[in-house]
């Protein structure tokens, strides 16, 4: 019997025993969590508030005395030159191109085969004989009424007839003997003797290169600093150094519609230089000008603007600039920014506007 009932209590103790745990793990766990929500506050105050400020380095913006030299592109090219093209076609049958060798004006460089045109000369210079004499008896018989006026006006019209096909046929043998236009070097011989060749045939070139000039570009807002009869510095060979003088003979009156630039022609001096070569040309543009000048990897390009970073009041402030004369490291900034600024130069690619900025250094302008 005793055995029954303390079989039948162990139930209620164990169901008794569950509602006892119940309380004490659910204020465990809301123990846990306000731990938890205290630990969070507590390190949300221990964050710093913000973006932390962007390290940069900066200038001060100064006015200095700058060199305003321009610097542009020219190609050297001969005094005179011209291709040498036959005006007809033709066989050639006689060729003299001295390659590289100084000819004088009219000197002969070949001869096309004009033996057609010779027999046609000759033809004609028969007739002319014949024409003259008809001509002759005419007008004494015009003089004894032995015939009338239009009979000796035919007769004097086939004698001025014959001496233009005379000329014409002259001036075409003149064209089958091309001439040295003027005294000059020649160049490589394009063709050779015996063959055919037409009006866009080259068979040489010819250069005059006693006077050596330089053909330059400068851009439109320049036009103004070069005129007529100045001097520019023209740098002939790189590798070696080697600057010449060249004096201004000529520029372009209209300015290249695609590429904006102005054409110039100098005459260089006391130099010489293959035709075609390149060479770099130094144009003093002003001396002793006074500009803002600032590093040009620091310039922000836009679609529209180009824009500095400022430093006011501890944060970036972007400005829209103006750009002027350019140099190796740096450009000119003509407005937008004033003396005394605080120009970033560094570190401009992580600033953002009015985000706040640490100054690391103070740096100075490179030359």
């Amino acid at each position: 019997m005793f055995r029954l009932l303390h079989t039948a209590a162990h139930p209620a103790r164990g169901i008794f025993s569950r509602f006892l745990l119940l309380p004490i793990c659910l204020l465990f766990s809301a123990s846990l969590f306000f731990s938890a929500c205290r630990e969070k506050a507590d390190a949300e105050k221990l964050r710093p508030k913000g973006n932390p400020p962007v390290l940069v380095d900066v200038m001060v913006a100064a006015a200095r005395s700058i060199d305003n030299k321009i610097e542009a592109n020219g190609n050297v090219v001969a005094n005179e030159y011209v291709e040498l093209h036959p005006e007809i076609s033709g066989r050639i049958t006689w060729l003299n191109v001295p390659e590289g060798t100084y000819v004088t004006e009219g000197t002969i460089i070949a001869r096309i085969n004009d033996a057609d045109l010779q027999a046609t000369l000759a033809k004609s210079k028969v007739l002319l004989d014949l024409y003259e004499k008809t001509a002759e008896r005419d007008r004494k018989l015009l003089d004894i009424n032995g015939i009338n006026q239009a009979d000796y006006d035919i007769a004097i019209g086939n004698v001025n007839s014959t001496k233009a096909d005379i000329d014409y046929t002259q001036a075409q043998i003149d064209k089958t003997i091309i001439r040295a236009p003027f005294s000059g070097t020649v160049g490589l011989r394009q063709v050779s003797p015996g063959a055919y060749v037409t009006p866009t045939t080259i068979i040489a070139t010819i250069q005059q290169l006693d006077k050596i000039k330089v053909d330059f570009t400068i851009p439109e807002q320049y036009a103004a600093v070069i005129r007529k009869g100045e001097w520019v510095d023209i740098e002939v060979d790189a590798a070696a150094g080697i600057h010449r003088k060249g004096l201004v003979i000529a520029t372009e009156p209209q300015v290249n519609l695609s590429s904006r630039n102005l054409k110039v022609r100098a005459l260089l001096q006391n130099g010489q230089g293959n035709p075609g070569a390149f060479v770099k040309v130094f144009i003093n543009a002003g001396v002793d000008k006074r500009a803002i000048m600032v590093p040009t990897n620091c310039i922000i390009p836009d679609d529209k603007n180009n824009q500095l970073i400022i430093v006011r009041g501890g944060v970036a402030k972007f400005v829209n600039v103006q750009t002027g004369i350019r140099e190796a490291n740096n450009v000119e900034i003509t407005s937008g920014v004033n003396t005394g600024d605080t120009v970033v130069v560094t570190g401009v690619l992580f600033a953002r506007p009015d985000a706040p900025l640490q100054v690391r250094s103070v740096k100075t302008l490179d030359k």
